[in-house]
């Protein structure tokens, strides 16, 4: 058993091809298939099912490839720990987004990154909570910025700010010169919402549990489709406060506070526990927190 044989099944468990695995580790493909199949043979078990058009772990195959995944981890802070002394913030950084966070967020963070750790460029992967935690898991992102609760089992999640929720109409709405919103009447004013498997949906819904009620409502997977949508007299919805900011206002639409209790979300920071870059993460989470404070 190599290492090399290790980061192949990482690998065909990420790409579910092997074809693709094989292009993602420079290397021929049947070479990788070979090495694959030797490590069945001494392992004793069959770690992936070969179908036409996917590779599919099997069950011992997950938790051979999850444990793979740990070694290499382990391996990777080894070098780590020989190179003792060696800049942290030097070297390519692969960061996560929720969706609903990344288009606010990121263009305050990356040239405060820039200025704090010039040598550290962002691999960025903009995707959804449950996409994020498996990338997490796999390596595929060294860390990620989420929305809680996030703990999946080996990742640490940091709070970095909380974020409140605010309604949104568009103009010659009968909303439009309240001073504030209570939860419940947001129900029977056709909300907009985005699709299923977004984690802002699923805390507009716990915040308006009326809506729970409601199996027709417009969905979309952006929140800037949904203000155009709101602009465009289609219905109201509630986006978070950051995506309000003064540098994202728009004329279209009015943004109207709830009343107390006023929703709101934690935003975090998550990695592996065995991530050995923690100088990397301090320093994403010191630009977040002052980005956020500048908001």
């Amino acid at each position: 058993m190599t290492l090399n044989e290790l980061r192949y099944v990482v690998a065909v468990a990420h790409e579910k091809s092997f074809g693709r695995a094989a292009v993602k580790c420079f290397v021929s493909q049947p070479a990788l298939s070979v090495a694959v199949q030797k490590l069945e043979e001494e392992l004793g078990v069959i770690l992936f099912e070969r179908g036409k058009n996917e590779v599919v772990a099997t069950p011992v195959g997950e938790r051979v490839i999850e444990q793979a995944q740990k070694v290499l981890e382990e391996s990777m802070r080894i070098k780590e720990i020989a190179n003792t002394g060696k800049n942290q913030l030097q070297g390519l950084l692969k960061l996560g987004v929720i969706f609903t966070v990344a288009p606010y967020l990121l263009p305050d963070l990356i040239p405060a990154l820039v200025h704090l750790a010039p040598d550290m460029p962002l691999d960025i992967e903009e995707n959804l909570t449950e996409n994020l935690e498996d990338a997490l898991r796999t390596g595929r992102v060294d860390a990620a910025i989420i929305a809680l609760p996030f703990s999946p089992p080996g990742i640490v999640s940091e709070f970095l700010y909380e974020e409140p929720f605010d309604v949104i109409v568009p103009h010659g709405h009968k909303w439009v010169n309240r001073k504030s919103i209570d939860a419940r009447e947001i129900a029977g004013e056709s909300p907009i919402l985005l699709n299923i498997g977004h984690c802002f949906r699923d805390q507009v819904l716990e915040a308006c549990p009326e809506l729970n009620a409601d199996n027709h409502m417009p969905r979309t997977n952006s929140l800037e489709t949904i203000r155009n949508m709101v602009a465009s007299g289609l219905g109201i919805s509630v986006l978070p406060h950051d995506a309000l900011a003064p540098k994202y206002h728009s004329n279209l639409v009015v943004s109207i506070p709830f009343t107390e209790p006023v929703p709101f979300r934690h935003i975090a920071l998550a990695y592996r526990k065995s991530f050995p870059r923690d100088k990397a993460i301090a320093v994403i989470r010191e630009a977040a927190i002052a980005c956020r404070k500048r908001l």
